[in-house]
């Protein structure tokens, strides 16, 4: 079956960039679709801004990140991109009804791996992935952000056959929020019980709860991230209905550190 997305915008050239030719779908972030862009006219690989095949990240104008105008994310990628783990944005403009963001190509994402490693991962494996990605969050948290939608899917491996292949990026900002005001302190907390970002799955219970993003639910995020990787399941999966994310963050709250986290990763938990 034919992408009706694809009908109509074959070829996109957006702020300064090459024409790229819009190629097979890579997947969907919070507000956008990611497809391959192919660079037309052009043979040799290269990398960055050269590079044969790019990843393109479409948002259509009135989604809720964009609001009628550029992309929220633009802002966060400016602000973040190019740092440690987080992928660079090279071009970016509106084509049609369309955004897009022009960036680095990336490969399998951890869910990925641990899909293609039979749904369960050493924990050599894990201790590698924790201490790489709490690095990267930390470089996130330093810039003043809170990424918001922590898990498997949002973290990317390099592209393989490459010298990052074992490289780990995080990406997907659009729910990223700043933690801290201008005058370098944290923004004032506030609930809102009836608004819910994030992935119920992975959510820490302060945002099941609407509280104000921090840093803390981001590393709550990861530990549930690496426990899944870990053991291939989490305690609160298989609830279904409109009362699923309630029921998640009861059995979140009600599940001690002890019986949650496998042995090997206790030194995170305690962290």
């Amino acid at each position: 079956m034919i992408n009706p997305f694809l009908v109509w915008i074959l070829q996109v050239q957006v702020g300064g960039s090459p024409v790229y030719k819009v190629e097979r779908k890579l997947g969907k972030g919070g507000f956008g679709q990611v497809f391959v862009g192919r660079r037309v006219g052009g043979s040799e690989r290269g990398s960055g801004s050269g590079a044969l095949e790019v990843a393109l990240k479409f948002e259509h104008r009135t989604s809720k990140g964009c609001n009628y105008g550029p992309p929220y994310e633009w802002q966060v990628y400016s602000a973040l991109g190019g740092s440690h783990g987080v992928p660079r944005v090279h071009f970016k403009g509106r084509q049609g009804d369309y955004y897009v963001m022009v960036m680095d190509m990336l490969g399998p994402s951890l869910w990925d791996a641990w899909n293609s490693s039979g749904q369960a991962m050493s924990s050599e494996m894990v201790a590698c992935i924790a201490v790489e990605s709490i690095s990267i969050l930390e470089k996130v948290h330093s810039k003043g952000y809170v990424h918001g939608d922590v898990k498997p899917e949002n973290f990317l491996l390099g592209q393989p056959a490459t010298p990052q292949e074992k490289k780990l990026y995080l990406v997907d900002l659009g729910l990223a929020t700043k933690w801290k005001d201008t005058n370098g302190q944290h923004v004032e907390y506030d609930q809102r019980p009836d608004v819910f970002r994030g992935t119920v799955r992975y959510a820490s219970v302060h945002a099941h709860l609407g509280r104000t993003a921090s840093r803390r639910d981001d590393l709550e995020s990861l530990a549930y991230t690496l426990i899944f990787l870990h053991r291939g399941r989490l305690s609160w999966q298989g609830y279904q209905g409109d009362n699923k994310s309630y029921l998640v963050c009861k059995k979140k709250m009600s599940t001690s550190p002890e019986i949650l986290v496998p042995t090997a990763l206790h030194l995170f938990s305690n962290f």
